[in-house]
């Protein structure tokens, strides 16, 4: 490891082989915490290469424990974290509205690591019981149109660099990557990024991966469309830059889409929306998100018939049934 940090602190990137292989070397624990520190910390001083996020997402593909769903198309909605702007859980209440939808969602998420409540935090405190059993994802998958993904279950190799991700307390490289390292690969995906150099990174690897993607980035730092601005959607034959009105919805303030100040006060956020209960602001940006995911999947559909699914999805009861039923299925 002394040679890889010489050669980082001189300015030098990693090829792709190089980053895989220290990758695999950290989850064998070859790397003491503080070279393990250092290596991370490096990248938060200088942006990370198209090859060194290459090589380590290869890295964690290879070591994770993979999830066959049988070749079911499915989409994954989230966001890389990391944007310090403490929303409430929008990519996980949209999930279960596209999941309402009828549109097949295989989520990835996490504990919050540099926020105050993750998508694995908010579906604990809901009552959602973690599993890598795939017998039991699938059918989670069947009865409730979502599945979820808790990260440590799938990426064992990954449990020595936790507690030191966690003392830092800051989005590093492994941010980046909880988005691209989805145990299932599925076919679809919507992601948000913190920043625009991040939305050009995962437009350059998904193209080479996902049948089809967008990738978010709202202009004033939100890993999501936050109708706070404008947003920059990167996707697989075009890329737009749209208003909260291009979006046939209002604009809002930041403290509109404000998370609260713990995992609870999130969690009540996120029924409410479910169950219509939801301020004009949350739910409209649930709703925008949705609908772009549900474009995502269903490419010739026009965005005001992206938003009357979702709406209709929270109206009927289908978006609350799916977060009830996949409750229900992980015990």
């Amino acid at each position: 490891m002394k040679k890889v940090l010489n050669q980082l602190f001189d300015h030098h990137k990693l090829s792709a082989t190089q980053a895989k292989e220290i990758l695999i070397d950290i989850s064998k624990e070859k790397y003491n915490p503080a070279q393990v520190a250092s290596f991370i910390s490096v990248y938060l001083m200088r942006g990370i290469s198209v090859e060194e996020l290459g090589g380590f997402r290869s890295a964690l593909l290879e070591l994770c424990i993979p999830v066959d769903l049988g070749g079911i198309e499915s989409i994954d909605v989230c966001g890389t974290g990391g944007d310090g702007k403490n929303t409430f859980n929008i990519s996980t209440a949209s999930s279960f509205v596209i999941a309402g939808a009828g549109i097949k969602v295989s989520k990835h998420g996490n504990y919050g690591v540099s926020s105050i409540c993750g998508s694995s935090n908010v579906l604990e405190y809901l009552g959602y019981s973690f599993s890598n059993n795939v017998d039991l994802l699938k059918k989670q998958l069947d009865k409730a149109n979502i599945c979820f993904f808790h990260a440590p279950l799938f990426h064992p190799a990954l449990k020595s660099v936790g507690p030191i991700r966690k003392q830092l307390g800051v989005k590093t490289f492994f941010n980046l990557l909880g988005p691209l390292v989805n145990p299932a690969r599925p076919s679809h995906q919507l992601v948000g990024v913190f920043n625009l150099k991040t939305l050009r990174l995962y437009q350059y690897l998904l193209q080479q991966s996902t049948n089809n993607f967008s990738v978010l980035h709202s202009l004033d730092g939100y890993d999501e469309v936050s109708l706070t601005s404008k947003v920059r959607i990167a996707q697989k034959s075009k890329e737009l830059l749209l208003s909260p009105n291009d979006l046939l919805m209002p604009r809002y303030k930041p403290e509109d889409i404000y998370g609260g100040e713990d995992i609870a006060s999130a969690a009540q956020i996120l029924t409410n929306v479910l169950d219509g209960k939801g301020t004009s602001a949350q739910t409209d940006v649930v709703l925008v998100n949705s609908a772009l995911a549900i474009q995502t999947i269903n490419t010739h559909l026009p965005l005001e018939d992206c938003i009357a699914k979702a709406k209709e999805s929270i109206a009927s009861g289908r978006a609350k049934n799916a977060l009830t039923t996949l409750i229900e299925f992980s015990k």
